[in-house]
């Protein structure tokens, strides 16, 4: 099993930059792929980015896509989620996912994260 704990979320001005963390406890965290998803109040959880357990290989929604990138430290237990050129639809509250493949939806993950709410201002 993994716990998950999300930060670096805040209140940011259109086109600034926030860069995620979540930090895993448990010993297996290497063995596990990840995801970032988000919710937006009233719409369903959305997928962001996911990354294999080696980090060698990711992919990221459309609509982040050249602005939002995710990696891991498997040394520190946490993957991260830079993201660029935000927009006032990227507000919502991010989450992080841990399971034993890389999917898109959230279903595939049974492991997650409590949560860090982004918002960003026109």
């Amino acid at each position: 099993q993994v716990q998950l704990v999300e930060s670096g979320g805040r209140l940011v001005q259109a086109g600034g930059s926030l860069r995620l963390s979540c930090a895993a406890s448990g010993r297996t965290f290497s063995s596990y792929a990840m995801a970032w998803f988000r919710q937006a109040p009233g719409k369903e959880r959305e997928f962001v980015a996911n990354i294999r357990w080696s980090g060698g290989s990711t992919y990221t929604a459309d609509s982040v896509k050249g602005r939002f990138a995710v990696s891991r430290d498997n040394a520190k237990n946490t993957m991260y989620l830079q993201m660029n050129s935000l927009k006032p639809e990227d507000t919502a509250v991010y989450y992080c996912a841990a399971g034993h493949h890389v999917k898109v939806i959230p279903a595939a993950y049974p492991y997650w994260g409590q949560g860090t709410q982004v918002t960003v201002s026109s």
